[in-house]
């Protein structure tokens, strides 16, 4: 059989990217500073950071690890941060140090923080204080001798900072109690590092710039590793990809997505450090109201998020009283992008919701659908310049076009392995290069790729494969459907059975509606045998709905009976 694999075949976009522009990522920020350096290139609660004080803060914090923790190069430093003003501050630091980020969920129970402290090796931390707490109960179980503790409030003016660190620890009581020895306070890291300086080392494309850990939704979590080359690479495909839209006159990206994500990391950080743009950062976007608001007040002209994020806004009232006018992207990612909540957002903006894909493993794009794509097309799009797509067997091998397979990889953004798990990397890849995304897709003669689902999600009922996603999109099809989500449940008589659980908007309807609207839409042994109502669904920080939670929650109840 002949193989099929594919590269870039949007029209206007190179099929090849150079990914030697930049020596490392410390090399594309200094090249975008020397350029665009008084204009601002962050905003967090009204506050507002220049290139230029971005450069000479990152510089002061580089210096305090390099001089002053007299830190090694290719020391772990871990942060542990939403979105806030502090985290760029210490990430671009520490990468134009030569040192390694892991960066950490500030979400994280005190067992997984110590699996990631541990594997990754950091010394060193850098944490808001209200997830103080959960680094107190673990520390002395990991590597870690230096903390450096930031508060909301640091970066946010003389005035405004103390009475945002005030209100946040004495009156909405988010800060729980910690004792930390010998903690040292950000503001006075800073100052350390300003005296003592920072002097600038050799960084390499191929030295690791990040262990960036995946969810765990395969077992425990695990380090990728990820090179500067890695995420400049994907970097310049993502660029060469958007470029006739994105341009460097002043673009104004949302991130509402945790900027320790991959997805945000990538596209929002370092993809608008290199064209000049200014990052809106959302220290909480799961307050919908709140987000909104702080919306009204600018002219954003690119948005990223993933389908929850995207579903809660429209379902904010005001939301659609906002000015798009601007607007040019909206890119979702994470996970599918459900087509009902697609169209309405079309609908409600003017502008198509553009989906992509990517993993932790590729830093993270891999393939994305053009970006004047005029409507939503439920498919992940084409291959990315310089990446090479497969669609294979269990077996490994190529499956004929339009059949159902495993999505494979190939590029320069794929990582260099797990880290300390190289059984776990040899798992996934392939003899060739080609690394497994655990990812179900079929592939149409035209090149574009549809995600069907998770290997590891798939229901199997009287032998016949049902994927959730499928299950999902058409309960969402439904008016009287919020948020939904399905897993197999054991059945006697199927092996498997779909079980489906929904969250309703307001008013009310029954599982028997819901199942006869399924039956009107899916095959026979698709449709959910049975339906169960909830106020919410578990998510990661991220957004993305939890399978593997609800299937633990229902195995947990059936060892119970």
């Amino acid at each position: 059989m002949e193989r099929i694999w594919l590269q870039s075949y949007q029209p206007g976009v190179p099929a090849e990217v150079d990914v030697r522009e930049y020596e490392s990522l410390g090399h594309l920020f200094e090249s975008s500073v020397a350029r665009f350096r008084d204009r601002v290139a962050y905003i967090c609660m009204g506050a507002r950071i220049t290139y230029g004080e971005l450069d000479k803060l990152s510089r002061y914090f580089a210096g305090y690890l390099q001089n002053e923790l007299k830190l090694p190069k290719g020391s772990r430093i871990a942060i542990m941060m939403p979105n806030v003003l502090q985290y760029p501050i210490c990430m671009f630091g520490a990468l134009r140090a030569g040192y390694i980020v892991v960066n950490c969920n500030p979400m994280y129970m005190p067992r997984e923080l110590e699996h990631q402290l541990s594997d990754s090796g950091a010394e060193t931390i850098v944490i808001l204080e209200n997830f103080a707490h959960t680094l107190a109960e673990v520390i002395t179980s990991t590597p870690v001798r230096n903390v450096v503790i930031a508060r909301l409030g640091d970066m946010l003016g003389i005035v405004k900072g103390p009475a945002v660190n005030f209100v946040v620890k004495y009156i909405k009581r988010l800060v729980r109690p910690w004792a930390i020895p010998n903690a040292v306070d950000f503001n006075l890291a800073l100052a350390r590092g300003g005296r003592v300086g920072f002097k600038p080392l050799p960084v390499f494309s191929d030295d690791l710039a990040f262990l960036q850990y995946t969810g765990g939704t395969t077992g425990v979590s695990k380090g990728a590793m990820l090179s500067h080359r890695n995420i400049l690479a994907n970097v310049a495909q993502a660029h060469a990809w958007v470029k006739s839209v994105v341009l460097e006159d002043g673009e104004f990206v949302v991130t509402a997505l945790p900027l320790y994500h991959i997805f945000a990391m990538t596209a929002n950080c370092f993809m608008f450090i290199k064209v000049g743009g200014t990052n809106l950062l959302i220290t909480n976007p799961r307050d919908i109201p709140g987000f909104v608001s702080e919306l009204s007040r600018y002219r954003f002209t690119i948005i990223t998020g993933v389908n929850t994020l995207f579903n809660g806004l429209l379902n904010n009232e005001r939301f659609a009283r906002l000015d798009f006018s601007h607007m040019k992207v909206s890119l979702g990612g994470g996970t599918a992008v459900q087509r009902s909540v697609a169209e309405r957002w079309k609908k409600v903006t003017g502008k198509p919701l553009v989906e992509a894909y990517g993993l932790t493993e590729t830093s993270p794009a891999a393939t994305i659908n053009p970006i004047d794509i005029p409507e939503h097309n439920g498919s992940i799009g084409l291959p990315i310049p310089s990446t090479e797509v497969a669609i294979r067997d269990d077996n490994g091998v190529d499956v004929p076009l339009g059949e159902r397979g495993e999505l494979c990889v190939r590029g320069p953004q794929v990582m260099k392995g797990y880290y300390n798990q190289s059984e776990e990397t040899a798992n996934v890849f392939m003899p060739d290069g080609f690394l497994r995304t655990g990812d179900i897709v079929v592939m149409d003669e035209r090149g574009y790729l549809r995600i069907v689902d998770r290997k590891k999600d798939m229901i199997i009922v009287s032998g016949f494969n049902v994927y959730p996603t499928e299950i999902e999109d058409v309960l969402m099809m439904h008016p009287a459907v919020l948020e939904a989500a399905a897993i197999g449940v054991p059945d006697d008589k199927t092996g498997e059975a779909v079980k489906a659980f929904v969250v309703r908007k307001e008013g009310s309807v029954e599982a028997a509606e819901l199942i006869a609207h399924c039956r009107k839409l899916l095959t026979r042994y698709k449709v959910p045998s049975r339906i169960e109502f909830r106020d919410t669904l578990p998510k990661t920080n991220l957004g993305k709905v939890l399978r593997r939670a609800l299937r633990e929650e229902q195995s947990a109840q059936g060892k119970a009976g």
